[in-house]
């Protein structure tokens, strides 16, 4: 049986996705990867000491009323866009590995 190889760059990414709180069969799908695979990279994460995203607080601070401190908004706000610039560019390469969209092509030399 032929076993594919990820790179521990692509796995460390989906592992984050799934630490984001994003469901093991809907980022397996994604990324064309199957789930068994996925559960067993984050229960190796989980078990080399590695927390999950769901498990931290991320510095929200309410005020008496229930508003977000206009600091942690911020800082929540610029967690959230990191984590979906880092989804897109996870599903740009698995595209580009699946073969649903065309590798960039180098210009042909003259």
């Amino acid at each position: 049986m032929i076993r594919k190889r990820y790179s521990n760059d692509f796995r460390d990414q989906a592992i984050e996705l799934v630490a984001l709180g994003r469901p093991v069969p809907e980022v397996a799908e994604e990324l064309g990867i199957s789930t068994t695979v996925l559960y067993r990279w984050t229960q190796s994460q989980r078990g080399a000491g590695g927390a999950s995203a769901s498990t931290q607080l991320g510095g929200v601070v309410q005020r008496a009323g229930g508003e977000l401190d206009e600091a942690a908004e911020l800082r929540r706000l610029r967690k959230e866009n990191n984590r979906l610039l880092m989804e897109n560019d996870i599903l740009k390469k698995a595209a580009v590995i699946l073969g649903t969209l065309p590798q960039p092509q180098a210009k042909p030399a003259r």
